[in-house]
């Protein structure tokens, strides 16, 4: 078994919720997982209750609250109601209270006005910050797939969350990673605070990966490096994280993710890469 590392969390966005995962990134040093109320048909919490019961007290457990079941579909809501009855009954399903709840995408609710905006998401905070204080989790933060819209929102009124989870990585695009960045400065947030997620966009196979060389962005680069293993790491620095979720059911890749941890960044490299981006961005304003 691995020295206990925390700059990986095992997503299981789209797992199977098969043990053999949960062993594996054990035995990796991998001892954080993050999850959501609405992963796997809203059955992720009794799934994973069920093949780990066992295995979950030696885990810190990260999961989400905000979206709903609704007939056909899934429907998002900040309601303060909602989220503590979601919060409750992730305790029940889980049998423990989860070490870490994120308020799961708030801008998908967020209404136009930026004050009525504001105070929907205080409130929404409040109540997850309140379900913390009474045990029903150990900490609250927020995951938002488009931080965009947060950072004018947040002036000292809005609570301070334990941690921010946001999109990281080489699709991530220069608006989403310094809205995060900015969002992560006003509430003064340290980058272990600072989580990111999906580090391939959605799918380390897609070919895009085959037509890049992200080893430009790291750091001396040796021959046993692949372009999977350096996408996910220079995933850290775009923008800087302290951990990354990322999700697969193959221990072997959980074990490539794990090995990329020894390489640093090219700083060159990445900081070019990002003024190209930002200068891009502004062509297309223009």
């Amino acid at each position: 078994m691995r020295k206990r590392d925390p700059r990986i969390v095992l997503g299981l966005h789209r797992s199977r919720y098969e043990r053999r995962i949960l062993t594996s990134a054990l035995d990796l040093g991998i001892d954080a997982i993050d999850t959501s109320f609405n992963y796997h048909g809203f059955s992720a919490h009794a799934a994973l209750a069920t093949v780990g019961s066992d295995l979950l007290p030696r885990f810190k457990l990260s999961t989400k609250v905000g979206f709903f079941p609704a007939v056909g579909q899934a429907e998002h809501s900040l309601d303060p109601d909602r989220l503590r009855e979601a919060l409750e009954q992730t305790n029940r399903d889980l049998g423990r209270a989860p070490d870490l709840v994120f308020l799961h995408n708030p801008e998908r609710s967020l209404p136009g006005s930026s004050s009525v905006a504001q105070d929907t998401l205080g409130m929404a905070c409040a109540a997850v910050e309140r379900a913390a204080a009474e045990g029903l989790c150990g900490g609250w933060g927020i995951s938002s797939w488009d931080p965009r819209p947060l950072p004018s929102l947040v002036d000292g009124t809005i609570p301070r969350p334990d941690a921010v989870m946001v999109r990281a990585g080489l699709l991530a695009g220069i608006d989403s990673l310094e809205a995060s960045e900015t969002l992560a400065a006003r509430w003064d947030l340290n980058p272990t605070q600072l989580w990111g997620m999906s580090p391939f966009g959605g799918s380390a196979t897609q070919p895009l990966w085959g037509k890049l060389d992200p080893r430009l962005f790291i750091q001396d680069p040796d021959e046993g490096l692949s372009t999977v293993q350096a996408t996910f790491r220079t995933a850290y620095w775009l923008p800087r994280v302290g951990g990354i979720a990322v999700g697969t059911d193959s221990p072997s890749h959980l074990a490539e993710l794990v090995d990329t941890l020894r390489y640093e960044a090219n700083t060159g490299s990445l900081r070019t890469y990002r003024q190209l981006l930002r200068e891009r961005a502004d062509r297309q304003l223009l």
